[in-house]
């Protein structure tokens, strides 16, 4: 892949694998991946937004021209169940001046043209499942009446798609996992095979999909919430659990691992991770540093994967605004140890319209 960056390639050798807490190509050069996020598929337009007025090659281009190298782009448990299903869907609030090459073109064929046009680009793709239905998150995979079937179908039919093309490289399986204590329909994280264990379902569709193309590289994020030493998940008293940002707590990453098998090098987990423009947590105290962001939080709930080299670790999501005040303090701090680290990372993101992080364009 590393050899690959930057220009178009007619080859289908580009996948990649981990050892340890890194990525490596099958020349075995460690890979890092340097990712922003395009958004607007998962919604209901069923297209990137921006598109209404930007060329979404020319959009692209930019991207690999700053130096990311992947494009993660979400989509929805409904949208892919209804191309499966053979619906290509409605292609919403596209400018055919700035795009005439879309003109006429439903969601699907959309989608299409932009594996293709990233190819172009030189950059890769990483699938993301961000929703299950396009109006708002859930706790898990199933939900709204998409069953976990529905969610698992979804994947393979992806992964049948795109197998000959490593365009597409990864598949970060849902997008942050999460729910609170006593919510039966909570993502957990623990050794079962209960319906809402995520470990147990991730394993479940990534077999489904490695069985497709054994070379894509799996990506696994994080819950919201585990119960601390001691106690479990019957446990309904929110006092007992560790929290982080909705994808960001890896804490049984180690003790419960994703088991994928004899695929285990297929295997890299993802951590959210956002600062106080989004919300306020507990580790943004007064005088906060980077070092007491790694203690408090980034060091117990993924950063140990990658200190320990147990297993590659994703930051991927992060982004805000540059504020001059505490934001921009994580970021800087965030920033420092993903180099400190050579972690990989996917900024939030290249639209916009982000409403509490906004993005590397501008509203125009």
């Amino acid at each position: 892949m590393a050899a690959s960056l930057g220009h178009a390639d007619g080859t289908n050798d580009d996948y990649l694998h981990a050892n340890g807490g890194r990525l490596y190509d099958a020349a075995g050069q460690e890979v890092r991946l340097t990712g922003i996020s395009w958004f607007g598929f998962e919604t209901d337009l069923q297209v990137f937004h921006g598109l209404w007025s930007v060329n979404m090659q020319g959009v692209l281009n930019t991207m690999a021209n700053r130096g990311f190298n992947v494009v993660r782009i979400p989509l929805s448990v409904q949208l892919v169940n209804q191309w499966r299903n053979g619906n290509g869907g409605t292609a919403g609030s596209i400018n055919y001046n700035a795009n005439p090459g879309l003109q006429g073109m439903s969601s699907l064929q959309v989608f299409d043209a932009a594996i293709a046009a990233a190819k172009q680009s030189g950059l890769k793709v990483m699938l993301d499942m961000h929703r299950v239905v396009n109006t708002q998150q859930s706790n898990g995979w199933a939900a709204q009446g998409y069953t976990t079937a529905d969610f698992e179908a979804s994947w393979q039919w992806l992964a049948t798609r795109y197998k000959n093309d490593d365009t597409v490289i990864a598949v970060d399986l849902f997008n942050e996992p999460h729910g609170m204590p006593g919510d039966p329909t909570m993502s957990k994280w623990d050794d079962s095979t209960d319906a809402n264990n995520w470990p147990y379902e991730a394993a479940r569709v990534a077999n489904q999909i490695l069985s497709i193309n054994p070379n894509l590289l799996i990506v696994v994020e994080g819950v919201a919430a585990t119960p601390k030493t001691g106690f479990t998940y019957a446990d309904p008293n929110g006092g007992n659990y560790d929290y982080n940002w909705w994808g960001g707590n890896l804490r049984r990453a180690a003790s419960h691992p994703v088991n994928l098998g004899s695929a285990q090098k297929q295997l890299a987990y993802s951590a959210h991770d956002y600062g106080t423009s989004v919300a306020n947590q507990p580790w943004f105290y007064n005088g906060f540093t980077e070092a007491t962001l790694t203690a408090d939080c980034w060091q117990p709930n993924w950063l140990y994967l990658v200190t320990q080299n147990l297993a590659p670790v994703i930051i991927g999501e992060w982004g805000g605004k540059l504020d001059g005040g505490s934001n921009q303090a994580w970021m800087t701090a965030l920033a420092n140890t993903i180099k400190t680290h050579r972690l990989n990372h996917f900024f939030w993101a290249v639209n916009p319209n982000s409403g509490d992080t906004g993005g590397i364009l501008l509203d125009d």
